[in-house]
């Protein structure tokens, strides 16, 4: 804890009005959020890449982003970094019966049930008695848009709006596909915002299967990104060992290329 303190003392000199940092004092809770984002995409980049002798810088870095907002708050005496770790530490404890209480939760069901029945109480709490309430009420709109479309999804299927089984599923993403194809088929239409809007529906109803099959959407896309990016520069690899490049080749050359790439990873 004596280097927690030390962090806040170092927070607290860098905003300090007559000798702190000029950049720091510019600084508000706004103009910080870009920088948080970026932190925490590093840390899951040096996680997915196994790297983790990076991780421990990573991780500072976006304590920082924690140690700066409690900063900014304790200037407007709104609260400090104590205050929000005993936030965190009530809200563990009482989103944890089965651990810190009597409650008995045998099954990952039961204690994922018992997890959203509490965040729905703390919703409810805090929107308070006379409000209008939505089950996808506290989903942030600054997520990723495949992270935010499968908690509204979750959260829509925990009142019961949801599909009964994987083959409603599968046939929601025909749906979805088989109207795009109109849509692009149409000439007469509007097409770039029903393309955009056909579009935006297929990826929904694919949120939809990675949920049902509990996958997190967004890692499996960004799985995606790398194999595709792995495959793709080992391609322009094989051509520069040739003396080529990709603009020299056409499209039915470079497949072959391709598929012997994925066949060499699956076999290793």
């Amino acid at each position: 804890m004596d280097n927690i303190a030390r962090l806040l003392g170092i927070m607290a000199r860098l905003r300090d009005p007559a000798r702190g940092c000029p950049w720091d004092l510019k600084q508000t809770f706004a103009s910080i959020v870009p920088h948080t984002l970026e932190e925490a995409y590093e840390v899951a980049d040096v996680i997915e890449r196994g790297d983790f002798d990076d991780l421990k810088d990573e991780l500072g870095d976006l304590l920082l982003q924690v140690v700066y907002y409690a900063q900014l708050a304790r200037e407007q005496s709104l609260f400090d970094l104590d205050q929000v770790a005993e936030a965190i530490a009530d809200k563990l404890v009482r989103r944890h019966p089965h651990v810190f209480g009597d409650a008995h939760l045998p099954s990952d069901e039961a204690r994922a049930k018992a997890w959203e029945a509490e965040k729905a109480r703390e919703r409810k709490n805090k929107g308070g008695e006379t409000d209008m309430h939505s089950a996808l009420d506290g989903i942030a709109l600054a997520l990723p848009a495949l992270t935010r479309a499968g908690k509204l999804q979750k959260r829509a299927a925990a009142v019961g709006f949801n599909w009964k089984d994987l083959a409603g599923v599968l046939a929601k993403i025909e749906e979805e596909l088989m109207e795009l194809r109109e849509t692009l088929a149409d000439k007469e239409s509007e097409t770039r915002i029903e393309e955009e809007e056909e579009v935006g529906d297929l990826l929904f109803a694919v949120v939809k299967l990675a949920r049902w099959r509990g996958i997190d959407a967004e890692c499996a896309l960004r799985a995606a990104n790398a194999k595709f990016e792995r495959r793709f520069r080992a391609v322009e690899a094989q051509l520069k060992s040739d003396n080529r490049s990709l603009k020299d080749c056409e499209l039915a050359e470079l497949d072959p290329l391709w598929e012997g790439i994925k066949q060499k990873e699956h076999k290793s």
